[in-house]
């Protein structure tokens, strides 16, 4: 049975180990295939984005250097962390960064698309932070301007436990010392939560570090219904394939014409591999939604 662990400190008792140290995400969360910014390009391409991109919650800014680098895009990165910045600057140059807060951000011009990956848009917990968000989005979207997610699906923890009954440990190397992490996860039914505790255990002898984060849980009904009530239409919304999910996606046969369409034989960007677009049984999601003009919204 899984336990409620001991709730989170307050806020500022505690750190985010990779967060700190940016070097040790890429590490410990590799991608080097880039799937997760070709599944976006796919995305982008798939529903004739213009080329100026937002990477909102942009982290190490991996993806939004593979954007600039290999697809062309003009990227702009934004992330509240000012040590995922520096990194993302020095490692991953090109696209234009910025230290900020998606809930309450002003940046010049607008743009053709926004990414939120890896559960960024999940980083606002209330209902009053995902208006903030969207609010931001509708500002900073042209008319027609995209929005492109991946995240944790909600529906997913209706009736499973696999992710929540034991903790799950895990280890990474930098710099001649091995870190070992053990992470529980705990459904916070009351604010509709996913939080998470992690502990970082190194085997140079010093401290061990605990970190707490949350991402709120969204169902995909309440999220049609959220973007309907800003102005957006959803083009995709499905489980699976995505770059996190297993089998991951991939970009061989006809990705770019199968995604988000309902009456494929085929799960999106997978060919071959049986299912609809529009299934919501993983644990992630992926959403492609389209900003409608004030006018056309009012038609």
């Amino acid at each position: 049975m899984n336990r409620r662990p001991t709730p989170p400190p307050p806020a500022g008792t505690h750190r985010n180990l990779l967060t700190d140290r940016p070097e040790l995400y890429e590490l410990r969360f590799p991608d080097p295939e880039s799937t997760a910014a070709r599944w976006a390009e796919a995305m982008l391409r798939a529903h004739g984005a213009g080329p100026e991109v937002l990477d909102l919650g942009c982290g190490t800014g991996r993806d939004a250097g593979w954007l600039h680098r290999v697809a062309g895009r003009t990227v702009t990165g934004l992330d509240s962390s000012a040590a995922m910045i520096d990194h993302a600057r020095s490692r991953h140059p090109g696209p234009s960064y910025h230290v900020g807060d998606m809930r309450d951000f002003t940046l010049q011009g607008r743009f053709d698309a926004v990414l939120c990956l890896d559960s960024a848009l999940l980083y606002c917990h209330t209902n009053e932070d995902l208006d903030a968000l969207f609010g931001r989005l509708r500002h900073h979207l042209r008319p027609g301007g995209l929005l492109v997610a991946e995240m944790r699906n909600g529906a997913f923890f209706l009736g499973r436990t696999e992710l929540l009954d034991a903790p799950k440990l895990d280890s990474v190397t930098h710099g001649g010392v091995t870190l070992t992490s053990r992470t529980v996860l705990w459904i916070d039914h009351a604010a509709q939560l996913l939080r998470r505790t992690r502990s970082w255990a190194g085997d140079d002898g010093a401290p061990p570090v605990e970190q707490h984060s949350a991402w709120r849980l969204l169902f995909p009904q309440e999220l049609r219904h959220l973007l309907a009530h800003h102005g957006f239409t959803v083009l995709a919304l499905h489980d699976r394939p995505g770059p996190r999910t297993d089998p991951p996606w991939t970009d061989g046969g006809r990705p770019t014409e199968a995604v988000g369409t309902a009456d494929t034989a085929d799960t999106p960007g997978t060919p071959g591999t049986p299912g609809t677009a529009d299934t919501a049984d993983g644990d992630r999601l992926h959403l492609v939604a389209r900003l409608e003009s004030p006018t056309r919204k009012g038609s």
